[in-house]
């Protein structure tokens, strides 16, 4: 696999380059100069997730790593389920929230740490995040008490649920947790700066293991083959994907022109619509992020967009034409968060957007499919009130209500993070 800078084409690295590297040098993005399209889809259906997975990641990544490791490293990052639940007529949950953190990042972080591991050759590194919620928990766990790797973490102050810092602001060892006097923008825009320091690059051996990280998004196209692996095979598949930073819907946009039998997709926003606006109007804003119950995708400058935006060739027409979008406000989501408890199913808020969204954009005869990121309980103080009711903690989730908090506060300032990391 060959990747190149959104910005700089001439700009080229290997995967394990560009995954070292998480940004590319110009500040640009990395993606594939191609993605191979498969020709045997449907003999890949049948085989099971980390099978799949093994073959797919072979077949982009045979290059640089035996086809023993990658069966290893699929085996041993994927060994928790995706099922494909019906919540509705003509609509399914996929959950994405059954591993060791309850988020769909896991799959992203721990295929991530492996990579890093197998390229690491004694060298140290600092492993820079941003997060609003999930993506933290995900990296914590991955690379906690791995050996040669420190790990910070930068997250807005009160801005998270709960048990969200507690997953990862637990931690201790080599995990840092950072709370940052601001929004995830504010995160994400150090987090950035850092890495456009050539002397912290080097000094630190930083790498990112947020979705600017190319490794995580090639993990998350694998479960959209496992979305078609399970849904039914006679009506036109349409996925709803709730979209903070957006690069879960690049992953399925991959997985899409690898073959993945998906007819289309849908751009599931919270009040944070800077990416509907765009496809409704054909300018780009970024803006602040505001905050709501979904407070993942609470992002006013999504990263990953430039991603799409290149995928597409800059074109508008072409965004609009293949994607179907939507926005929820609050109102809405804890609306549909308590219609699908009635039907038997307990949506987290991320997920209840994109039912709803996908709801509002299912053409007839098509059947629907909406990405279950988090765990529910996850947001028990949010969700309480409007059920009526409390959420039971899974065992992994209650285990850290007695732990203390080790994070440090940090000003939303480039040279304090500067200090701080060195």
């Amino acid at each position: 696999m060959k990747l190149v800078s959104t910005r700089t084409p001439s700009l080229q690295a290997t995967f394990v380059e560009a995954v070292q590297a998480g940004l590319a040098p110009d500040g640009g993005l990395f993606v594939p100069v191609e993605v191979p399209q498969f020709k045997d889809v449907p003999d890949l259906l049948r085989l099971d997730f980390p099978s799949r997975s093994a073959e797919i990641l072979h077949r982009l990544l045979g290059d640089e790593f035996p086809r023993a490791v990658l069966d290893d490293l699929a085996h041993s990052a994927f060994t928790f389920p995706a099922p494909l639940v019906g919540v509705a007529e003509r609509i399914s949950a996929l959950e994405l929230f059954h591993g060791p953190t309850l988020a769909f990042k896991d799959f992203g972080a721990r295929f991530l740490a492996r990579v890093l591991a197998l390229g690491a050759n004694g060298h140290r590194r600092t492993v820079l995040t941003a997060t609003s919620g999930d993506t933290g928990a995900a990296v914590a766990s991955a690379f906690h008490g791995l050996p040669g790797v420190q790990v910070v973490v930068l997250y807005p102050a009160g801005r998270v649920s709960p048990l969200q810092e507690r997953q990862f602001a637990t931690c201790g060892g080599n995990v840092l947790a950072l709370a940052v006097e601001g929004a995830f923008d504010d995160c994400q825009r150090l987090v950035k700066g850092a890495f456009e320091d050539a002397e912290l690059v080097s000094r630190l051996g930083l790498t990112s293991a947020n979705s600017i990280n190319i490794a995580r998004l090639l993990a998350q196209t694998l479960y959209y083959f496992e979305a078609a692996a399970q849904a039914e095979a006679d009506a036109p598949l349409v996925v709803s994907v709730p979209s903070g930073n957006f690069g879960n819907l690049y992953a399925g946009l991959m997985a899409q022109a690898m073959g993945a039998p998906i007819a289309a997709f849908v751009a599931a926003t919270n009040a944070n619509r800077v990416v509907p606006d765009y496809l409704d109007r054909g300018v780009y804003q970024p803006r602040p992020s505001v905050a709501t119950l979904s407070n993942a995708m609470d992002v006013g400058s999504p990263s990953n967009w430039e991603r799409i935006f290149a995928l597409f060739g800059g074109h508008h027409d072409a965004m609009a034409a293949a994607l179907r979008w939507g926005s929820c406000t609050d109102a809405e989501t804890e609306r549909t968060v308590l219609d699908l408890d009635r039907k038997g199913y307990l949506a987290d808020p991320h997920g209840a957007v994109a039912c709803r969204v996908l709801q509002a954009n299912l053409r007839g005869g098509e059947q629907g499919i909406f990405l279950a990121t988090a765990h529910p309980a996850k947001f028990r103080e949010a969700l309480a009130p409007a059920l009526g009711r409390e959420i039971p903690l899974p065992t992994s989730l209650s285990e850290l209500l007695a732990l203390p908090l080790l994070n440090e506060p940090l000003a939303a300032d480039q040279a304090a993070l500067r200090r701080r990391l060195l």
